[in-house]
């Protein structure tokens, strides 16, 4: 089935596939056509690395796929040092950080926001977040609460989406729990400026399985 001219004038929808661990799977995540590579470096994640850890994945990313350091409420000397040794292209702050402590850092930013942020007063504190973060990239959404490790396999609440978003100002990226049998749904149910996944397309924490890459990447390509 081909998109609709409704799914063609929203523009494709971007994946990143997140928890690098291996050469092999950066290799197979690109050459699948994922737009970007997350890299965790969070000590406590299952997929966490360190920076001699990560320097032979950096070095297999191939031209025109972005690497994204993620990091948990980090101290800002070990963000430095990140960019400092592995040059990653965008970063990826999935806790508790102000707008101020993102932004001063030499490189562009996404914020995450887990589910404390869409549910109770989601209008006020959406409108928080997006305040305190005028020069983020884009929102990453997720299914925990700010804060907490991602990588579950758990869904959220797609109808707390916000509604109104002026995708080209401020691009939503979807988070939690998608997989090849969801993810076509979760589009068309949000739709999102990219999707995230992680846990969806491995067989064990920060080992990936080519074929559910590959399959992944060919929902989402025919998603509506």
């Amino acid at each position: 089935m081909s998109p609709t001219n409704d799914s063609l004038a929203r523009g494709r929808t971007r994946v990143k596939i997140c928890g690098m661990t291996r050469v092999e799977d950066v290799r197979a995540s690109a050459a699948a056509g994922a737009d970007a590579l997350g890299f965790v470096f969070v000590p406590k994640s299952k997929r966490a690395l360190t920076i001699d850890a990560a320097r032979d994945l950096f070095d297999a990313m191939p031209p025109f796929v972005q690497s994204v350091a993620l990091f948990l409420d980090p101290d800002a000397a070990w963000v430095q040092s990140v960019i400092e040794e592995l040059a990653p292209d965008l970063l990826q702050f999935h806790g508790n950080e102000s707008g101020a402590f993102c932004r001063q850092f030499p490189r562009p930013y996404i914020k995450a926001a887990g589910t404390d942020w869409l549910s109770g007063g989601t209008e006020r504190r959406w409108s928080d977040l997006i305040d305190d973060h005028p020069t983020a990239r884009g929102f990453l959404l997720d299914s925990h609460e700010t804060g907490a490790l991602g990588g579950s396999g758990a869904t959220f609440d797609w109808s707390h989406w916000p509604k109104g978003h002026d995708n080209d100002r401020q691009p939503l990226i979807l988070a939690g729990g998608l997989t090849a049998a969801n993810v076509a749904s979760a589009i068309s149910a949000v739709h999102p400026y990219g999707v995230d996944v992680s846990s969806g397309v491995e067989v064990s924490p920060g080992i990936k399985s080519a074929e559910k890459i590959q399959e992944f990447m060919s929902r989402v390509n025919h998603a509506e």
